[in-house]
């Protein structure tokens, strides 16, 4: 049968109808993902990055006019604005689709993906912009991507023409000691962190690959991250444009601003288990317990505390706290007369470091029982708790016949005091614990006592000290470290 040209028209029509139509099917069930990487070659190329807004504050911001400053630039640039509760006053943000509004805290009425802040982002690059920038040169974003695609660095950061525009830093980060420490970077612009207000740039995959990577305020949450997986971010003489009405402009603003920032970066370093930081000139800053909190560990099970367990030392803090213990009971026992040596691990960390063993977690001293009476506050301590003028609290342990000084009421790092006796020339005592240094000794390594530097200061030790040692813990102890109870947990198969 012959078609006529109209059938044969129909036919391609339908034809052609039903492979759109399928088309339209297959793009359909394709992961978003897959058709969010980008335009073939020769096509006309959309936003690749995505415009994220979290550093700002609810109360006094310029997020409306930074939106509007890149959608001037780009009328469909994708832009979510995170906060974690629905910010008030309300943002006045523009009523577009590409420009949305992420509410990170879960709720009971919205799903789980609505907190998480990467169900908003489709593109391959994110940039962090904090408030008070705009947008101002055509093409910023586009040329940051290309030099983080050229590489040389994981990140690329330029910065904001504001009073505190952005500059490298050294970033060096210590899970295992709890710390931070910051220093001038030694290869500026490539550095390792950044101090002061920049746009940041990185994969869209990385930033949401971090534990936490919105944490505020961001800059401190986000560096910490990259810093101790190494990446480095390369920062460009590029700057990003200022609000032309900037945020915080009154005095009580600024005032609220750094009080709330202060509370959130304390938490924050809390939350991601920094103790200390050390900043550019050698100032210090603890995030950890003091005389007025509990100490940063619970009560120790089998001579092994919870951190090691967390490939962790003991924390800065409360090493800081032991060292302050040991100095002011040490002072006081020698104002009174009492004789006392460096005991156990506390003798092998003063020969092995000149200081507390990294993961001790309390001091040992020995005393001579004949001298307790000597001592106001050990004879105090004989018939009850004592507190003294230093807020130490001088006690009877519970676990023997043995002293032991608080740091505190509420914090429980201590030192305890052991009182051995002379017998037939042999140091003794009556509580005997279940740990392998926990022996009699000959009572000649007492005499004389020979000053030893521990902790900060000087301290009295039994001479040769190193037999002292491996009389109680073996041969070659100073110089093979060791868990306290490698039966649970070797510091060989820690790491």
């Amino acid at each position: 049968m012959r078609l006529t040209r109209c059938q044969a028209v129909l036919a391609a029509a339908i034809t052609l109808n039903l492979l759109v139509l399928f088309y339209v099917s297959w793009l359909q069930h394709q992961p978003r993902n897959s058709r969010a990487r980008g335009p073939r070659r020769g096509a006309a190329a959309g936003p690749r990055v995505t415009v994220l807004v979290r550093e700002f504050e609810a109360f006094d911001n310029a997020v409306p006019e930074l939106v509007d400053s890149f959608l001037q630039q780009d009328a469909a640039q994708p832009v979510v604005v995170a906060a974690d509760t629905l910010p008030y006053p309300p943002l006045a943000l523009p009523r577009v689709p590409n420009v949305r509004l992420a509410l990170l805290q879960p709720a009971l009425d919205r799903p789980a993906a609505a907190s998480r802040p990467e169900t908003y982002v489709a593109t391959e690059f994110v940039a962090l912009v904090p408030d008070g920038a705009r947008a101002e040169v055509p093409g910023q974003l586009e040329h940051m991507v290309e030099v983080l695609r050229a590489g040389g660095a994981r990140l690329v950061a330029a910065p904001v023409a504001s009073a505190n525009p952005a500059r490298c830093l050294a970033l060096n980060v210590s899970l295992r000691e709890w710390t931070a420490r910051y220093g001038p970077a030694p290869s500026a612009p490539r550095c390792d962190a950044l101090d002061g207000d920049a746009v940041v740039l990185l994969r869209a995959r990385d930033l949401f690959n971090l534990s936490a990577p919105l944490a505020r305020p961001v800059g401190t949450g986000l560096f910490l991250q990259t810093a101790l997986r190494g990446w480095a971010v390369r920062l460009l003489d590029l700057p990003f444009g200022a609000a032309r009405l900037p945020p915080l402009a009154t005095a009580h603003a600024r005032w609220k601003a750094e009080r709330e920032g202060r509370a959130r970066r304390a938490a924050l370093l809390r939350a991601l288990g920094i103790r200390l930081v050390s900043g550019e000139g050698g100032r210090l800053e603890w995030f950890g317990c003091g005389k007025e909190t509990p100490r940063c560990f619970g009560t120790v099970v089998g001579d092994t505390p919870a951190y090691l367990y967390e490939q962790r030392w003991t924390p800065p803090c409360c090493l800081r706290a032991l060292r302050e213990t040991a100095r002011y009971v040490v002072g006081v026992l020698e104002a009174a007369g009492v004789r006392y040596w460096l005991e156990g691990g506390s003798l092998l960390g003063a020969a092995r470091h000149g200081d507390i063993i990294p993961w001790d977690y309390d001091v040992d001293l020995g005393i001579y029982l004949e001298d307790v009476g000597n001592c106001e506050q050990l004879r105090g301590a004989e018939a009850g708790s004592v507190v003294d003028e230093r807020g130490f609290v001088w006690e009877k342990a519970v676990e023997g016949d043995f002293f032991r000084v608080q740091y505190s009421e509420s914090n429980h790092l201590h030192v305890d005091l052991w009182p051995f006796y002379p017998r037939n020339g042999v140091m003794t005592k009556d509580t005997w614990l279940d740990h392998r240094q926990d022996v009699e000794f000959p009572e000649h390594f007492l005499q004389p006592l020979v000053p030893l530097p521990f902790a900060g200061f000087v301290a009295q030790a039994p001479n040769n000290y190193r037999r002292f040692l491996e009389l109680k813990f073996g041969p070659g102890v100073i110089e093979n470290p060791e868990y306290p109870n490698p039966s649970l947990l070797s510091l060989a198969g820690s790491g």
